[in-house]
């Protein structure tokens, strides 16, 4: 995974709501803050809307400059899953991987069981269908995510 930010001339955090409303109500529940490095961590997620590994996240935030625990990113993962805004996945049995349970595209992504490794697909059969879907009930469709776990035969 690249976590490579896809803006580099800025370092400003960059608020995103409602992920970040989401967050901060569930965090209200808990008696918890809604710290600096918390925000950073969402922003982070956010911004590369990819799957990725706890490990990943933190060398990410550290080669954009900002140095936040391990202890802290696996908590903030933690409470980001808690809250429905990021969800684990299936790849492997020996690694956790997560990825944004939102998504303002459409996405399909094959996952090879067999062999761990991962491609985003495009089926625009499917695409129409759900928008067909969304359509008849009457709905407007921000984005959708589809996971296919397949093996070679």
């Amino acid at each position: 995974m690249d976590l490579t930010p896809a803006d580099t001339s800025g370092s400003n955090l960059i608020i995103h709501e409602p992920l970040c409303a989401v967050f901060r109500k569930h965090l209200k529940v808990l008696s918890q803050k809604y710290t600096p490095e918390r925000a950073q961590i969402l922003d982070t997620l956010i911004q590369h809307d990819d799957i990725f590994e706890a490990e990943q996240l933190q060398a990410a935030l550290r080669d954009m400059g900002y140095s936040i625990s391990k202890a802290t990113v696996y908590r903030t993962i933690k409470l980001l899953q808690d809250a429905g805004i990021i969800q684990r996945i299936a790849l492997d049995a020996d690694q956790a991987h997560y990825q944004l349970a939102y998504s303002t595209h459409q996405e399909t992504l094959l996952v090879r069981v067999d062999t761990n490794e991962t491609s985003r697909v495009s089926i625009p059969e499917i695409d129409a269908h759900i928008q067909a879907y969304c359509d008849r009930e009457g709905l407007t469709l921000s984005g959708h995510r589809l996971h296919v776990y397949a093996t070679k035969n």
